[in-house]
């Protein structure tokens, strides 16, 4: 199995987390197990939580949760918050768990790996899970840009989309939450993620009040008056309610990007990967 060491924590497979074969699965009561620390991802009661509720009535629990114990008397969980709750919809008062000792930094790596490479992942929830690692591989010691590295790979990502995310976790909740809803596009979001809080309060007035959609281009032009400090409401006022230029859209058949896609690939995990490809060959000159 793949692992790479970054600083002293060990990056782990969720086999490997688990433990493999013999390890010890412990039955817990519902009541002590506890949210993982300013857990970065949502746990929704929607359809696919009906149809997880609906398994465990069939089939019971088929893959444990990984939790270690709390100072206050517990389990803190790692991986199984989504589990947790439909044992709860479910009727049951249990849920089988391995129970592993962690440190903090450990237990923030373990929880983000164990999750981030779900398929239904909002840019919020990468966003706040990428900056927690990071900031845990950065307290260890690790390099920026490796560290960036790293976590992209443990993820199916390059560094620079982990950076990207990584800046949008300094948007402004409800900045945050357009880009979840597509109100913000994640470039343009990106760099408003640099204007200060008055800044970004400004921008939720316009984007609430005009229904505007900031492009990337007038993004990076917010961000430079802003960097400058030369920006203000009403200079943020033209720039927003200026007419854009035509854009330029390019379209590709769905018969051309299946040739390098599979079928159930989301189109935004597409466009990112298109994305990245652009970029890399901007970087090279163009060649």
């Amino acid at each position: 199995m793949n692992k790479s060491v970054v600083g002293k924590i060990q990056l782990n497979t969720f086999d490997d987390l688990v433990g493999g074969e013999g390890t010890a699965i412990t039955e817990v009561p519902l009541s002590e197990l506890h949210t993982f620390r300013d857990h970065p991802f949502q746990v929704l009661d929607d359809e696919k939580m009906d149809e997880t509720v609906e398994s465990i009535k069939q089939y019971g629990v088929l893959m444990p949760g990984i939790v270690r114990p709390r100072d206050d008397g517990g389990y803190e969980i790692i991986a199984g918050h989504r589990r947790k709750r439909a044992c709860e919809l479910a009727g049951l008062e249990t849920m089988p768990v391995v129970i592993k000792d962690m440190t903090d930094d450990e237990a923030v790596v373990a929880m983000v790996d164990s999750n981030i490479q779900r398929e239904d992942i909002l840019p919020s929830e990468k966003a706040h899970a990428y900056r927690m690692k990071f900031d845990v591989l950065k307290h260890q010691g690790s390099a920026g840009g490796n560290t960036l590295e790293e976590i992209g790979e443990a993820a199916g990502e390059c560094g620079r989309t982990v950076q990207r995310y990584i800046a949008l976790s300094y948007l402004s909740d409800t900045l945050l939450r357009y880009v979840d809803t597509k109100k913000l596009p994640i470039r343009s979001g990106v760099e408003l993620s640099y204007l200060t809080d008055s800044e970004q309060k400004w921008i939720e007035i316009f984007i609430s009040e005009f229904k505007v959609v900031i492009s990337p281009g007038k993004a990076a032009k917010i961000k430079m008056y802003s960097v400058n400090k030369e920006l203000t409401e009403a200079l943020l006022r033209e720039i927003l309610i200026s007419d854009d230029p035509k854009p330029v859209k390019v379209v590709l058949k769905a018969d051309i990007l299946s040739e390098y896609f599979p079928d159930e690939m989301p189109a935004e995990t597409i466009e990112e990967f298109i994305i990245r490809l652009l970029d890399e060959w901007k970087e090279k000159g163009g060649q």
